[in-house]
C-alpha cells in the first residue's frame, strides 16, 4: 500500500547564502604599534570571513592605516566585524568604508 507520506516527502535543499564584500579602515594607536601582530589577530578573530586581504596605507608622519578587504556572509551582522577588530590590542579605531553585494 502506498501512503501519501511517501509520495509527498519534501527534500530539504541547501539555501545558498549571499556574500558581501566589506572594506575596513583600521587605525593603530601609535606610530610604533606592531601592525604585523594586528594583521595576525584580524585573521584569527574573523573566522567567518573569506578571502582576507590586508594592505598598509601611509597616512602621515610614519603613521600607517590598515585597509582590510573581506568576503563576509550577508546573514551575519557587520557590527560583529567592527566589534571583533576593535577588541584587538593596538587598534585605535575601526571604520567600515564600503559594503557591496558580491556576485559570482
Amino acid at each position: 500500500m502506498i501512503t501519501n507520506n511517501n509520495i509527498y516527502k519534501r527534500k530539504m535543499t541547501k539555501i545558498s547564502m549571499t556574500t558581501i564584500a566589506v572594506e575596513l579602515k583600521i587605525m593603530p594607536e601609535a606610530v610604533n604599534t606592531d601592525l604585523e601582530a594586528i594583521k595576525k589577530k584580524i585573521t584569527e578573530k574573523l573566522k567567518e570571513a573569506k578571502n582576507i586581504k590586508i594592505e598598509e596605507n601611509e597616512i602621515a608622519f610614519g603613521l600607517k592605516a590598515l585597509k582590510v578587504y573581506i568576503a563576509w556572509p550577508e546573514n551575519l551582522d557587520t557590527d560583529q566585524i567592527e566589534n571583533k577588530v576593535a577588541e584587538i590590542k593596538g587598534v585605535s579605531s575601526v571604520t567600515i568604508e564600503d559594503i557591496r553585494r558580491a556576485f559570482g
